[in-house]
């Protein structure tokens, strides 16, 4: 019944900027932090973005601090990742997560599928 469905990934060029978008459904959406997480072939999952049950607090893996930034709008049970100066290591299947915390914490609740996202010089 829950689902998060993760939508604007695609090819771009370098130093482009791309808007991912997470549509919850099935859960009470205030009640979860949500998250970013990316995965490229040949590595493990990684930690890219997170922001608080109310969106007050947003965090940020170093990679990408400064170049992405996480907002939701809990009207419309959604949260978005805007990638800005997008890099080839940016390349990856970028997964939306959610947990029943105030805050994202080590393990989540649910995943999406995923969106790729390719850079290409």
């Amino acid at each position: 019944q829950v689902q998060l469905v993760e939508s604007g990934g695609g090819l771009v060029q370098a130093g482009a900027s791309l808007r991912l978008s997470c549509a919850a459904s099935g859960l009470t959406f205030s009640s979860y932090a949500m998250g970013w997480f990316r995965q490229a072939p040949g590595k493990e999952r990684e930690f890219v973005a997170s922001i608080s049950r109310s969106g007050g607090s947003t965090y940020y893996a170093d990679s990408v601090k400064g170049r992405f930034s996480m907002f939701r709008d809990n009207a419309k049970n959604t949260v978005y990742l805007q990638m800005n100066s997008l890099k080839p290591e940016d390349t990856a299947i970028y997964y939306c997560a959610a947990d029943r915390e105030i805050v994202l914490g080590r393990d989540v609740d649910y995943w999406g599928q995923g969106t790729q996202v390719t850079d290409s010089s």
